[in-house]
């Protein structure tokens, strides 16, 4: 038995006439010789009546106090309402098809309301749905408690869905659908002529998610790469390719190694909306009090850089107020600047090449763009700027290393 994944988010599913396409989508692969097990996610956008923005709302118009385990549950409607809506589609088009809910399918997580993880999968039911030819069509985004709680995934929850049933299920691969035709180079909307990347190893869009590309969610990739399921990103309007996820450069499902092309980055991220913090007159004691107390108020720390004496790092701009506070009542002497972007290079073939962060710095420098801080991994180089230069500093990149030509 073949089975293949195919994740549809909202864009996919927001009127009948995309829905038919994706429906479509999964018809093919049925007519190919697969198993299609589909996860949907909710349709449409704050204003409509169904749409999962707007069911929080209306709850929060009663009461402002939120509830995590009441919220799960309403949060789960959106989800549960596609499902129902693509069930009829297929059944419409002459498919037997059945809508599950994400505790139906089997996917048991723990308690934690809002982000929960999934603690495993139990697939029976829906291998025993697809022996007897159906479709199963799971809402995406949620899961189960062992007490029958209902809970969900967070940001990105209906690709973990997809990548956590592909694990359970020994998929073939898995397909996500989405509005673009697959990962791009650089954010289309801030380089013109950014191209579609035909295939990238799970490193490298692991870092590229991380570093703020919203194709596929990070921890969705974590868990296809541990059982080495392919993903593969698509436009649900389209035709096109798309972009293979897996260990290898392939040219198709079918693992067939190809040599790894000549580029040094894969692709240029931004994350906007950072702040810099520089606290002086430290030591190893302080610190470490500091970053305790940080962490103790869900403050995340992004790029950090240590000195005999002073601490450099960048939180998100939401958390600065929040920062300010703690640094005052501490009586640090610090400084602060707020609206910067991170933007880093990303690409498996940098590990061990010299002069990669020499040509970021000076392409960079030839636009006049002040470069604040730098942090680099083997497959990432990135850096702080000031927002105001995010595109100017994205285009000079991938102007620099050519990715246009992918």
């Amino acid at each position: 038995m073949k089975i293949v994944i195919q994740k549809f988010g909202g864009t996919s599913l927001a009127t009948p006439e995309v829905r038919a396409k994706a429906a479509q989508k999964i018809i093919n692969a049925k007519k190919s010789g697969y198993s299609p097990v589909v996860v949907v996610s909710a349709m449409g956008r704050n204003g409509a009546p169904y749409a999962t923005d707007t069911l929080i709302s209306l709850a929060k118009d009663i009461c402002p106090e939120t509830y995590p385990r009441e919220v799960d549950l309403l949060m789960s409607c959106g989800e549960i309402i596609s499902c129902v809506i693509m069930v009829c589609t297929l059944k419409s088009k002459g498919y037997d098809a059945i809508a599950l809910t994400g505790g139906q399918a089997g996917i048991i997580t723990d308690n934690h309301f809002g982000n929960a993880a999934i603690l495993r999968v139990e697939p029976n039911r829906i291998l025993k749905y697809i022996e007897s030819g159906k479709i199963p069509v799971v809402a995406g985004f949620q899961g189960i408690t062992e007490d029958g709680d209902i809970t969900t995934l967070g940001w990105g929850g209906s690709d973990t869905t997809a990548t956590a049933l592909g694990r359970a299920l020994s998929a073939s691969f898995v397909e996500i659908y989405t509005d673009v035709d697959g990962i791009m180079t650089a954010d289309p909307r801030l380089v013109p002529n950014a191209s579609v990347l035909q295939h990238v190893s799970y490193t490298e869009v692991f870092q590229m998610a991380d570093q703020g590309a919203k194709v596929i969610h990070p921890k969705a990739v974590e868990i296809a790469m541990s059982s080495n399921i392919p993903i593969v990103i698509k436009n649900t309007n389209g035709n096109s390719p798309g972009t293979i996820i897996s260990s290898y450069y392939e040219k198709d499902y079918t693992q067939t190694k190809t040599e790894s092309p000549e580029w040094v980055v894969t692709g240029i991220t931004h994350v906007l909306d950072r702040t810099q913090i520089t606290i002086e007159g430290l030591n190893q004691d302080k610190e470490n009090q500091i970053l305790s107390k940080l962490a103790y108020n869900d403050i995340s720390i992004d790029l950090i850089n240590i000195f005999p004496q002073e601490m450099v790092f960048t939180i998100s701009e939401k958390d600065a107020e929040k920062a300010k506070t703690i640094l005052e009542e501490s009586k640090l002497k610090y400084s602060m600047i707020n609206n910067c972007s991170k933007i880093s290079a990303v690409g498996n073939r940098m590990r061990g090449v010299p002069g990669v962060m020499s040509r970021i710095i000076k392409a960079l420098t030839k636009e006049g763009i002040e470069v604040l801080q730098t942090a680099d991994s083997h497959t990432t180089i990135s850096c702080l700027i000031k927002g105001e230069d995010t595109v100017k500093a994205v285009m000079a990149l991938h102007e620099e290393f050519e990715l246009y030509k992918r």
